[in-house]
């Protein structure tokens, strides 16, 4: 039976990028030799990670437009700790918005570095929206935000007008609609959400911005040194890079961003419109802030729930239970989920609404 993977990370990729995976797990370019095992260092790959990295400043529209794209490990979670080391000056001061799991993580890691001011909140609403009219200091470093929480199903829509730098944690969301990425400092992804599988992160960095803080920064944490050093100062994740590349490259197939976002919009109103419809479910994030890549809904009667686990796992659906800060369901539709297995699933919650009446 087909699988519909609804997972929120590690997540569903494009057909071919598994194909092609496989076959380079078998041999990598008529090498004769595994992508696991080639060296990091040979013109093989050294092609594939500068390609990957060209191409991601291509999809974002930000080539030639003084931005850096670099591949390190450590997931988006290691960004936490690099961008204050980067960016937040001695004696200065950092702004965050607090939308969710990972953003309050952020600002966790940025507290050790110096002054960090949360400029707004929806922690006592369990982070059911995204918080407007704050304001963000003219005196800080910069403002970090979380463009889309995968735990609460909620995603910004929009982005503060500020002089200060902009930094976004854009790991479930990168590259899945248009927006002005030249707004931003830095932008910072986890691949295994919307990129690849677990094991590397992209970082888009306005070179500009380094080197301003006064800091003694280790190397290994230091961006510039990994500009530098193309993303080759360790030895990078060499399978994670391949993959994230092949899923750029699918990502251009499809007509860039502005294609894939035309087809991510009409999975979400699919799957939002039968979530309103149907008596049987409620959303859990308000309407203005829902995210179209996770979309949290509880059951209105938990006396149901046996019935739907067994209908949604009998039509093959796989990763559907939400988190256990919001419980109920969570349908992640990444860029790579096609609209039919988004069919399935609101078909079996027909199917249940049948059941009941």
């Amino acid at each position: 039976m087909k699988k519909h993977n609804f997972s929120a990370g590690p997540s569903i990729l494009p057909q071919e990028v598994f194909e092609k995976s496989a076959q380079a797990i078998l041999d990598f370019n008529g090498s004769g030799l595994s992508i696991l095992e080639i060296s990091h260092r040979s013109k093989d790959f050294v092609a594939v990670m500068e390609d990957a990295r060209a191409l991601a400043l291509e999809l974002l529209g930000l080539t030639g437009k003084g931005y850096q794209a670099i591949f390190l490990s450590g997931g988006a979670s290691l960004e936490f700790i690099r961008v204050p080391y980067n960016l937040l000056k001695e004696g200065g001061k950092a702004a965050y918005l607090d939308t969710g799991t990972w953003a309050s993580a952020a600002i966790k890691e940025a507290k050790k570095f110096g002054t960090t001011e949360v400029v707004a909140s929806s922690k006592a609403e369990n982070y059911n929206h995204i918080p407007t009219g704050y304001t963000i200091p003219a005196d800080a470093d910069y403002f970090h935000c979380t463009s889309n929480n995968t735990i609460f199903g909620t995603q910004m829509q929009d982005f503060p007008e500020t002089d200060v730098p902009l930094v976004c944690d854009m790991s479930s969301d990168i590259f899945s609609r248009e927006l002005d990425f030249s707004k931003f400092g830095i932008i910072y992804a986890g691949a295994q959400k919307n990129m690849g599988p677990a094991g590397t992160a992209l970082i888009v960095i306005k070179e500009e911005l380094l080197g301003k803080t006064g800091r003694s920064i280790p190397s290994l944490l230091d961006y510039q040194q990994h500009i530098d050093k193309e993303s080759m100062y360790n030895t990078p994740a060499v399978f994670p890079v391949y993959a994230v590349y092949l899923t750029l490259q699918w990502l251009k197939g499809q007509g860039g961003i502005k294609g894939i976002e035309a087809k991510n919009n009409e999975k979400a109103a699919l799957l939002y419109d039968e979530i309103d419809r149907n008596p049987l479910f409620v959303g859990t994030a308000k309407n203005e802030d829902r995210s179209k890549m996770n979309v949290c809904f509880l059951l209105k009667d938990e006396a149901h729930a046996e019935q739907f686990d067994k209908l949604w796992k009998a039509a093959g659906i796989s990763g559907l239970p939400g988190h256990r800060s919001v419980g109920g369901y969570r349908a992640s539709i990444y860029n790579a989920m096609p609209i039919e297995s988004v069919q399935v699933l609101v078909d079996v919650m027909q199917e249940l609404e049948k059941s009941v009446q």
